[in-house]
């Protein structure tokens, strides 16, 4: 008898059996496989989405005989004189008698600049107050700035306007940009929200430590709520700049004179102007329009992540 044969009983518990070894090969390759798969869906998705822009800039660059050809090039013919049609159509817009550009352009940083330091400030105020501070009616209130997402623009626009008239505002800047400072008015409420979750996620030994060393609210707000949420403070500012550099009715409906246009009027300006503007004169001036957003967001593009994605402090 031979007393060497292998006993299956005696076998360690923690060896991997034979079948748990063939069912763990192909693990590898499936997971490499779906990776694979997941990251040219995306690629597909990203090119759907950048398509538009991709078409918008190739036409930008062309002359106009060839930006209105049926035919699909996204260089000029030939490609060597790219740089020259490029560089002849953004100065026929930039240099536009008709159409003022630069000024509309300054006129857009003013408003983009006061409203997104407006909002984020006031915004993270109020955050604030709803998530640090202890006081009777505070679930109340804070529904109730939540329920203000659900107002639409439209239905504020006549009480704002006549608001303004009364205080002899209309025709200037300031009805674009004054709102922001009170907490948005029409957009702050999820700015808000969004604050408030991040503050939340915040130790509240933080404001222990602050309060032990003799610091008030405010210091505490400036001092350490402020540096740890600045994550979070650029999803607000590159949404509401976003938001603020695109908005087209508000000015429709607060601006009177030329002189006071932002670019989102003057684009619609120079589209209709006369009734026949080149497409390739009006993708580039599309592409000199939103060109600062996503230059601002390539910039900002690390801080937009990681505060979108809620992270908070790392212990």
């Amino acid at each position: 008898m031979n007393t060497n044969a292998p006993n299956p009983g005696n076998a360690s518990p923690h060896a991997p059996s034979e079948r748990g070894r063939h069912d763990a090969a192909p693990s590898k390759p499936r997971a490499r496989a779906l990776r694979v798969a997941m990251y040219l869906f995306l690629a597909a998705a990203t090119l759907i989405y950048a398509a538009p822009l991709i078409w918008m800039f190739s036409t930008s660059i062309k002359p106009e005989s060839q930006a209105i050809s049926r035919e699909l090039t996204l260089l000029p013919d030939p490609a060597s004189s790219t740089l020259t049609h490029a560089a002849e159509n953004y100065t026929a817009v930039w240099t536009d008698p008709s159409i003022d550009f630069p000024l509309y352009l300054r006129n857009s940083l003013i408003v983009a600049i006061l409203a997104v330091t407006g909002m984020t400030l006031s915004t993270a105020v109020v955050a604030y107050g709803f998530s640090r501070i202890r006081w009777r009616g505070r679930a109340f209130f804070f529904a109730l700035v939540i329920g203000t997402m659900m107002i639409p623009f439209p239905v504020l626009m006549s009480p704002l306007y006549v608001m303004f008239a009364k205080a002899g505002l209309i025709g200037t800047l300031v009805p674009l940009w004054l709102p922001a400072w009170f907490g948005g008015a029409f957009h702050g409420g999820f700015n808000i929200f969004l604050l408030r979750q991040f503050f939340l996620s915040l130790p509240r030994e933080l404001d222990e430590a602050a309060r032990i060393d003799g610091c008030g609210h405010l210091r505490t707000f400036l001092f350490i709520i402020l540096p740890l949420s600045k994550p979070a403070l650029a999803v607000v500012a590159l949404f509401y700049f976003t938001y603020i550099w695109n908005d087209f009715l508000a000015p429709l409906i607060f601006l009177t004179d030329r002189e006071h246009f932002t670019l989102a009027l003057g684009l619609q300006l120079y589209q209709s102007k006369a009734g026949n503007t080149p497409w390739n004169l009006l993708m580039a001036a599309s592409t000199m329009v939103i060109a600062p957003v996503l230059l601002l967001f390539f910039l900002t593009q690390r801080t937009f992540v990681q505060g979108a994605a809620g992270e908070g402090l790392k212990e």
